[in-house]
């Protein structure tokens, strides 16, 4: 199925336009990953690890059967992700981890739940409830050192499918890992010493960094995530990547 089509599955699953739900009856393409600290699909995604297949353009779209421990949900497509020999950059972190995740499509959910070798760590219960844009979680690692290979599960309410995502840490002292970042003890938030000025009109095949302010339908938009545009990607209809002034 072309990334129009897809995409255009994705947006019916939000609500845009009800003419979009006629393009196929296949699951979206976009429904929900861990940004912070980066998941491997996010790592893709950004552009830090190369060699990833398709997940680049499509980074919340590890979905599976429920009950699996593998980074890819057992799908061929996303096989990549669940390649342990790749130079995966680590976070490093403390004992306790701040996880966010950009919800692209919010599914009813009963639980998320985190792993590390296979032993649950966390889970949180949703009831059923939808969740917002994003959704936080602090996770306690229970001690454990060096580095990690931590299991992110979103499972769907009202589907017998989940949402898989692994995130590598490394945590306390000890070899650096392949690529370092920080993770802060609270909020990270986002200081503009100075506006950008604004690169022009939003166009399709431009490659956009984060910050970068364009117009589109007679209002500004800033960037919020590094990417490259593509049609049916038009700042008022991906809110995960563009934000309006």
């Amino acid at each position: 199925m072309s990334l129009k089509r897809k995409f255009a599955a994705l947006l019916a699953g939000v609500g845009v336009a009800p003419f979009l739900v006629v393009v196929s009856a296949a699951p979206a393409s976009a429904h929900g990953y861990i940004t912070s600290p980066p998941s491997r699909q996010a790592m893709c995604f950004e552009g830090r690890v190369s060699d990833c297949g398709d997940i680049i353009y499509e980074p919340g779209s590890v979905e599976g059967p429920k009950g699996q421990q593998n980074c890819h949900g057992g799908d061929g497509r996303w096989a990549p992700l669940n390649d342990d020999r790749k130079a995966w950059p680590a976070t490093r972190v403390g004992d306790s981890v701040a996880f966010s995740w950009a919800i692209l499509a919010n599914h009813s959910t009963s639980t998320w739940q985190y792993f590390i070798g296979g032993t649950k760590v966390a889970e949180f219960d949703d009831h059923g409830r939808q969740p917002g844009t994003t959704v936080r979680h602090n996770v306690g690692l229970g001690g454990r050192t060096g580095r990690i290979k931590l299991l992110a599960v979103w499972n769907i309410a009202d589907t017998a499918m989940a949402f898989y995502n692994c995130v590598d840490l490394q945590v306390g002292s000890g070899p650096a890992p392949t690529t370092t970042t920080t993770e802060p003890t609270t909020e990270p938030t986002t200081t503009e010493p100075t506006t950008p000025p604004v690169t022009g009109p939003w166009a399709v095949g431009v490659s956009y960094a984060a910050g970068v302010r364009v117009t589109y339908g007679g209002a500004t938009y800033r960037c919020l995530q590094p990417h490259t545009s593509l049609a049916g990607w038009e700042p008022p209809n991906t809110a995960s990547l563009w934000q309006r002034l």
